[in-house]
């Protein structure tokens, strides 16, 4: 163990009278564990923002405290090059780590569409009927969407690893009841609980490939990423109507558990923890038992914010920026109104090409084939929009990067999403062939990737003091709509028609397209009269002057990251100094 020289940092008791000002702070100073730094440096760099909350005085002398106050040394990395770091893998370590978590969540996205292969089968066993079967779609998609507001406050005290260890393990407990079900019943039940099982993937990994990496070294493996939610729903449908066709409904849920399985294994033996606060509290706990010095404490040890005060704070704020926050909102609807349509597809896709194109059930998957595509070719387009937000910083920022700048993506998105739809619609007719409107599903699985992608940067960057909670809010709100879209899907489609009825859909994307546009112009003027989002001050946008070293994509399952609670760290009445 090595030791920095130390500096005591006086932390007075003056604290603000505000909460919602004190747990902006909080969100800020927590969330830079996030960006590759040490917790300390970090925690330094942002000393300014949190001055109105606490004093923080650097004293050079080592003399003994006095009075009430109590000498405490904070632990941190042993310098830049510290290989407990997890920023300091392997090379091949960090993209076999991210490629695991990356297939885990691809695991959770598939099983969540590679279920609708198996309605018919359930139907003619369990004599259940169209509506109930859908119904253990919609239940597996709101548990996606409900599990991380649980999961991410959780890790935040206990670490990644562990969350997904018990997390997968209770996913593939629950795949067993569904896979030897007698009756409808149980399937729907074990499906909700599946998906808020499985959920976690789709949290917390995002941060698993923040830890790993430097904000400038972010872009690909957070590509990879953020395909997986998108690039599973698209291969379910394709996978499991062969494995319906060849083995029957029930092995579809065979092959997931032995898939999860598999994923369990490869996060037990080749994923290790890698949350730097956990890491940090695990070196000061040995520090601790080897010195007998009780004086080494981790940042995180600071906090004394109970888990369930944590889980209760984490569902508060996402429904406070939802419902109050107009950007928060309409930006929200939109993705939701996408997503909704994804999953509604499931059902559609079913209808058209078996009832208007003679498709066989095995063959109906093939349809998904456009999408697919549309989806892949949107995640190649990434660096382009990297090179667009850098000449924007330049040209119209002064060299400053803005979260407008992250919009055009989500713009470009907002054009292909409606023609995709609109192109799908008016060829579903029996009198022409079926790639017609397979190719009109390319330009909208294209467009999804662009909407949600410059969305989630531009939501984490206008809100950066409580970007978590407005990707939570849209998380959540996403779900809804995911799961709440098949129950109608059949009804509509066989009452309007399968053309008006594409159409319908197209139009309700089209009323949503403007607003990146809209945002885009007046992101800035809206955001200075807001009470959560976040602007750069006068005296801090020297900060921001290199834009290209962050132009990372958060995902789905980067949702409560920033949301370590240090307002307690920030109010300890002690001296610390540093080791």
């Amino acid at each position: 163990m090595t030791a920095s020289t130390p500096c005591s940092i006086k932390l007075n008791k003056k604290m603000a009278e505000e909460d919602d000002d004190d747990e902006a702070t909080v969100d800020q100073v927590t969330s830079n564990f996030e960006g590759g730094q040490t917790a300390l440096e970090r925690a330094k760099s942002n000393s300014t923002r949190a001055a109105s909350f606490v004093d923080q005085q650097e004293q050079t002398d080592n003399t003994a405290s006095t009075g009430d106050e109590k000498k405490r040394t904070l632990v941190d990395w042993n310098g830049p090059d510290d290989e407990e770091n997890p920023m300091n893998f392997g090379y091949f370590r960090k993209w076999a780590i991210t490629m695991i978590c990356s297939v885990g969540a691809l695991c959770v996205a598939c099983s969540s569409s590679i279920y609708t292969a198996t309605y018919t089968g359930m139907m003619k066993e369990f004599g259940a009927n169209q509506e109930e079967v859908i119904t253990g779609l919609t239940v597996f998609v709101f548990g996606m969407g409900a599990g991380p507001m649980f999961y991410a406050p959780l890790s935040e005290f206990y670490g990644r690893r562990i969350i997904y260890i018990i997390s997968f393990f209770f996913y593939i407990v629950f795949q067993f009841p569904i896979a030897f079900s007698k009756n409808i019943t149980a399937v729907l039940v074990n499906r909700l609980l599946a998906g808020l099982s499985g959920s976690a993937f789709m949290s917390v990994a995002g941060g698993t490939v923040s830890d790993l990496f430097q904000k400038s070294q972010l872009g690909k493996p957070m590509m990879a990423f953020t395909a997986a939610p998108f690039l599973g729903p698209s291969i379910g449908p394709l996978m499991g109507d062969f494995i319906v066709h060849g083995c029957g409904w029930r092995w579809v849920f065979y092959i997931m558990i032995i898939w999860s399985f598999v994923m369990t294994l490869l996060i037990v033996f080749c994923v290790p923890e890698t949350y730097a606060p956990v890491l940090l509290r695990r070196k000061a706990q040995r520090i601790r038992k080897q010195t007998g010095d009780f004086s080494n404490i981790a940042p995180i040890e600071l906090i004394d914010r109970s888990v369930l005060a944590t889980v209760l704070f984490s569902v508060r704020r996402p429904f406070e920026l939802l419902f109050l926050e107009p950007m928060v909102f309409c930006l929200c609807l939109f993705t939701s109104i996408i997503l909704g349509i994804m999953y509604l597809f499931f059902q559609a896709f079913t209808l058209v090409f078996e009832n208007n194109h003679g498709f066989k059930p095995q063959h109906v998957g093939l349809s998904f084939m456009g999408l697919l595509t549309g989806i892949i070719l949107g995640v190649l387009t990434e660096p382009f929009w990297k090179r667009n937000y850098d000449r924007l910083s330049q040209t119209r920022g002064n060299g400053v990067g803005k979260p407008e700048y992250r919009l055009p993506q989500a713009m470009a998105g907002g054009v292909f999403t409606p023609i995709g739809m609109f192109w799908f619609a008016f060829t579903t007719y029996k009198g022409i062939h079926y790639i017609v409107p397979i190719i009109g599903s390319v330009p909208f699985g294209f467009g999804i990737i662009l909407v949600f992608s410059g969305v989630f940067t531009y939501l984490v960057e206008a809100y950066r003091p409580y970007s978590a909670s407005a990707l939570a809010a849209n998380g959540f709100l996403r779900s809804s709509f995911a799961a709440g879209f098949p129950l109608f899907s059949v009804q509509m489609y066989n009452k309007l028609g399968y053309a008006w009825a594409s159409a319908l859909l197209a139009f309700l994307i089209l009323m949503c397209s403007p607003f990146p546009f809209v945002f885009f112009v007046y992101g800035e003027k809206l955001r200075k009269r807001s009470k959560f989002a976040w602007t750069i001050p006068d005296d801090e946008q020297t900060l921001s002057q290199n834009p290209q070293e962050d132009h990372s994509t958060p995902c789905d399952n980067n949702i409560h990251e920033t949301d370590i609670r240090m307002d307690e760290s920030a109010k300890a009445e002690n001296k610390t100094e540093t080791v």
